[in-house]
């Protein structure tokens, strides 16, 4: 008697994601955990970047992210550090759902270290997803064809963040063979993190600066949208020097000295307020500069 792998689904089975099996180069069998549910595939949107994400990129990220999975699009990624993991929890914590496209076997972590991401994208509903059985390992190969299965579930893919070797463009050239949506998020031409954006809109990308950019293209009303909390609004009742400080940070990171300058406060007030702020959540410090949450 055959034994039937219970978290396998094969592409001749009916409930294959129709569009993966669209792509020329589907694979046969998709290895998951998690719980198999053919509306998480229905409507999806590729978030792909940088590894090494700059604090501009995570922001940007984690709220573009956070609304299309709060309007009921399914992230999908690809776990890695940095844009990829960031998309996968601001999914999660936006109470939307999300799917990990593994280079690896999935019984793997990779990378180790997020090991609460891969509990808690099961945990919610997501799933973890890989060509590759079990404890399969992760090779310099293996990871295109992860990208290619990310390009493939996705009707539209946005790239935030990209170096001009990126592993984000390989994603972006499957997504335009197999003519899907391409978006990006345009940052500083000075960042080098930009020029793979900046490629990608010679070749035709289309620019997405919110959300609603690409939740136009899906056809959701805007009833449906689900927009993310805005913290400036949440923090600038808590007094005017709290409020100018957002402000201001809202436009640019900046020292506490720059900040002291347009602010006509005195820097010893506004590191007591500073400190109090990243307590609560509003600003954080990164390398000197105070950034708006």
């Amino acid at each position: 008697m055959m034994v039937v792998e219970k978290n396998v689904v094969k592409k001749e089975d009916a409930r294959y994601p129709s569009l993966l099996r669209d792509i020329s180069d589907a694979p046969k069998q998709l290895y998951y955990k998690g719980e198999w549910r053919p509306e998480l595939f229905e409507q999806c949107l590729a978030v792909v970047g940088a590894r090494r994400m700059t604090s501009y990129g995570k922001k940007v990220t984690e709220q573009i992210a956070g609304e299309v999975a709060a309007a009921g699009i399914t992230i999908v990624s690809g776990f890695m550090y940095g844009i990829d993991e960031t998309a996968h929890r601001a999914a999660v914590r936006a109470g939307g759902k999300t799917i990990a496209v593994m280079p690896c076997g999935i019984n793997i972590i990779h990378p180790e270290y997020q090991a609460d991401l891969y509990r808690e994208i099961t945990e919610t509903g997501g799933l973890i997803l890989s060509e590759f059985a079990g404890n399969f390992p992760p090779a310099t190969w293996t990871y295109p064809k992860r990208n290619r299965i990310v390009a493939g579930l996705s009707q539209a893919t946005l790239v935030v963040e990209a170096g001009e070797r990126s592993g984000a463009l390989i994603t972006a050239g499957f997504v335009r063979k197999y003519g899907r949506k391409l978006f990006v998020v345009p940052g500083p031409i000075t960042s080098p993190v930009s020029r793979g954006i900046t490629q990608l809109l010679k070749g035709g990308a289309e620019v997405a600066s919110c959300a609603r950019d690409i939740l136009d293209s899906y056809g959701l009303p805007s009833a449906q949208v689900v927009a993310a909390p805005n913290p400036h609004a949440l923090h600038s009742d808590r007094g005017n020097l709290e409020g100018n400080i957002v402000r201001e940070l809202a436009r640019e990171p900046l020292r506490i000295d720059e900040l002291a300058r347009l602010l006509g406060a005195p820097v010893e007030l506004l590191g007591t307020t500073l400190s109090l702020m990243e307590l609560a959540g509003a600003v954080f410090e990164e390398q000197g500069k105070y950034y708006a949450h």
